[in-house]
């Protein structure tokens, strides 16, 4: 009998159908762990699964008994892998599962600011409409997307996606090259995708080459005073920086999905963005379509079986 622990089964929406392996189990769920319940909510279980829960070397030394990290999502900054690898415990991931949702939500934000959605929403409630006297009124500046370059950074699955997206909305879509490598087949200068696009996208990983990707040197070369959107991680963005960056221009707006930490203090900058009408914060639901959350999890029973089998399908280790 395999034991399977969720660590953070809150993070999923109500609904939505656990797997249920076909080997034989017992799954245990906890809404949320703090980092002193660890241990206990996992006890001795063989199998963790965990979406956000931080699990790094320490907390490894306190499950002798985990043979698996299963993290219920594509990203796995929350854990140390090198660390797992070397107590000869599994992580696999989630994948593909989201390549619908992702790039939808990232034109959603596109669209709400470039059509600027919200603030004209907001005026008419506030009576605007009443107050013009006419068929319409012009308060806040819309663009339309055709002809527009549409800078991508991060060529996976999301980035492959939006790009098609893009492209069908007749953009000039383009993608970076790594910060720092030259323009190859496929991919311009990352200065150069920062200094022409009046859209940039982001969809790489978080890791020690891409935290702070976007801080004060990068968002002085955006000439064409972009509209950034970042759906992938919080950390590859300086907050502060991007605050600095609205208030001198540099950037025409951002449609912000994803912070560090989550959910941010209410003092951050990432809170004080929220208050302008040309930033939209949500609250990291990009992924979350009901659609995308059962794909994920029925992605999540084929690894513990693949797992139980003998299998590697989606390890990291």
């Amino acid at each position: 009998m395999h034991k399977i622990v969720f660590l953070d089964a809150k993070t999923l929406a109500p609904g939505v159908r656990l797997p249920k392996p076909k080997f034989p189990h017992r799954w245990i769920n906890h809404e949320s762990t703090a980092p002193d319940q660890l241990a206990a909510h996992v006890g001795d279980a063989e199998i963790v699964v965990v979406n956000k829960v931080r699990i790094g070397a320490r907390e490894l030394d306190a499950l002798p008994g985990v043979k698996l990290i299963a993290i219920s999502a594509t990203g796995h900054d929350n854990v140390d892998v090198s660390a797992a690898r070397a107590k000869n415990v599994g992580v696999t991931n989630i994948r593909g599962y989201s390549v619908g949702a992702v790039p939808d939500h990232v034109f959603a934000l596109i669209l709400a600011l470039s059509r600027n959605i919200l603030a004209y929403a907001n005026a008419v409630g506030a009576g605007r409409w009443q107050e013009a006297g006419q068929f319409c009124f012009h308060d806040f500046p819309i663009f339309d997307l055709s002809g527009k370059r549409l800078g991508l950074i991060g060529s996976g699955s999301l980035g492959s996606r939006v790009a098609e997206i893009g492209r069908a909305f007749g953009m000039d879509v383009v993608f970076a090259a790594r910060r720092g490598a030259p323009a190859s087949e496929g991919r311009i200068a990352f200065d150069e995708l920062l200094a022409t696009s009046e859209v940039i996208s982001l969809h790489c990983p978080l890791n020690a080459e891409t935290e702070n990707l976007l801080s004060d040197r990068e968002f002085a070369l955006m000439a064409k005073k972009p509209l950034l959107i970042n759906t992938a991680r919080g950390g590859i963005v300086d907050e502060a920086a991007l605050e600095r960056a609205l208030d001198a221009g540099h950037v025409a707006g951002a449609g912000i999905d994803v912070t560090r930490p989550e959910p941010p203090p209410a003092d951050s900058a990432i809170m004080r963005l929220a208050q302008r009408p040309n930033v939209l914060v949500t609250p990291h639901v990009g992924w979350a379509s009901l659609e995308a959350q059962q794909t994920l999890l029925d992605q999540l029973g084929e690894v513990l079986e693949s797992f139980v089998a003998g299998g590697r399908m989606n390890r990291l280790d």
